[in-house]
């Protein structure tokens, strides 16, 4: 997926608000653990394993994001809905920086110019679907919207429907080769700065005169700009290459769903990229895999458990799609750009996996579908999976394949 400016309309006005919030709360909710603004309850789970991961190895993960421009405005850049909600990636340009941290030495440290993409779902029409499945943003219970703006029935805390939608339910973030006037300006000027040191060093080693360095001073402008423009020429085609792998994905998302909606109308490959990536996260950032209600393959390999950061790179391809009485069998080519720390090590890596999903082809997508608000086929009581694979209620095993995806595979490719 990529940034198509020619397809990007404007956000409106209140998802810019939710979606700038949401942004600045991710630094500090993975170096800080703190809670992370409109967030849904999968991104706060991926999240809370993410930070037992660093906590686990000793390692301290500073995430600042900020912005590239004056706007910060968000475009919308493609939509999906099904009866009750709607889904839209927004995208806008901004900077990344990280630092990890073991036992007060710095072992890594980045910067990487980006394109932050986040899937903001809010209801359809302004009709809020009032019996669906809550969790209580505050402690976490599971509640149904009309309840919880009456107020949560386990901790009495009272919310607007604000504060539940829209919310969002995906986000990664892209390298940019592009540039924003200020990242323009700031690279001539050091381009220029270059050039005429390099002039004056010439000048001083020929022993040329006064009247050199001044035009040297004025020539350099021009200079400076057409070695600026070569670099970012140079730039744009290793980038180019390095992505080269990604553009055999492009064919399986078109083939994949038209399948797919010819057994749910409603089906979206956007929506199934932000469901792999979640489900691969998840089962990356876990002490267990075993343990998750999703994840039904074998023992992940002992590498994973080194990745400290996880960001999708943005191409999911379908190398295979088959079908066994009523469900679909997915093989996916998964590209992820990876933080690993080994030991005292501390290494970049872009890392393809191989995952392999399964899902029911004889139920309709629930678009707002959670692992945190299952509602149990036997008794109807609603709970949280990721806490309990049996029903609290009725003590009935759930097994997630009734409702959604599972992730049956996950290898490096």
């Amino acid at each position: 997926m990529g940034y198509n400016i020619f397809n990007a309309k404007e956000v409106p006005e209140a998802f810019q608000r939710k979606l700038n919030e949401f942004r600045s709360s991710i630094g500090v909710a993975i170096g800080e653990g703190k809670n992370i603004t409109f967030a849904d309850q999968d991104i706060t789970y991926g999240l809370e394993l993410q930070r037992d991961r660093l906590a686990e190895k000793g390692i301290e993960l500073d995430y600042d994001i900020y912005s590239r421009d004056d706007e910060n405005k968000f475009n919308a850049i493609s939509d999906w809905k099904d009866a009750h909600y709607e889904s839209t990636v927004c995208a806008d340009s901004c900077g990344v920086k990280r630092s990890v941290k073991k036992d007060g030495k710095t072992k890594y440290k980045d910067d990487r110019k980006s394109i932050i993409y986040e899937t903001i779902t809010d209801v359809v029409g302004g009709s809020h679907p009032d019996d669906d499945s809550f969790c209580c943003p505050n402690c976490g219970n599971v509640s149904t919207i009309s309840g919880l703006q009456s107020g949560c029935s386990y901790c009495g805390t009272r919310f607007q429907m604000d504060d539940l939608f829209p919310k969002v339910t995906s986000y990664y973030f892209l390298d940019d080769a592009s540039m924003t006037k200020k990242d323009f300006r700031s690279g001539y000027f050091v381009s220029y700065m270059l050039t005429v040191i390099s002039l004056f060093v010439m000048c001083i080693i020929l022993r040329l005169s006064l009247r050199y360095y001044i035009g040297f001073i004025i020539g350099g402008f021009a200079i400076a700009y057409v070695v600026y423009a070569y670099f970012l020429f140079m730039r744009l085609i290793v980038g180019a290459i390095s992505s080269a792998g990604k553009m055999g994905t492009a064919g399986s998302r078109m083939r994949f769903e038209k399948r797919m909606k010819s057994i749910s109308p409603e089906f979206s490959y956007e929506y199934f990229i932000s469901k792999t990536q979640s489900l691969i996260k998840t089962a990356v950032y876990s002490k267990d895999e075993h343990e998750l209600m999703f994840y039904e393959g074998e023992t992940l390999d002992p590498k994973m458990k080194d990745i400290i950061d996880l960001n999708f790179g943005g191409a999911l391809g379908c190398k295979s799609v088959s079908e066994e009485g009523n469900f679909v069998k997915v093989v996916t080519k998964a590209y992820f750009d990876v933080l690993y720390a080994t030991g005292d090590k501390v290494y970049f890596k872009k890392q393809i996996f191989s995952a392999t999903l399964r899902r029911r082809t004889d139920i309709p997508v629930d678009f707002n579908f959670s692992m945190t608000k299952i509602a149990c086929p036997s008794c109807g009581a609603s709970f949280d999976a990721t806490k309990t694979r049996r029903c609290p209620y009725c003590e009935n095993e759930y097994h997630i394949s009734t409702d959604d995806w599972t992730l049956v595979e996950l290898k490096y490719y």
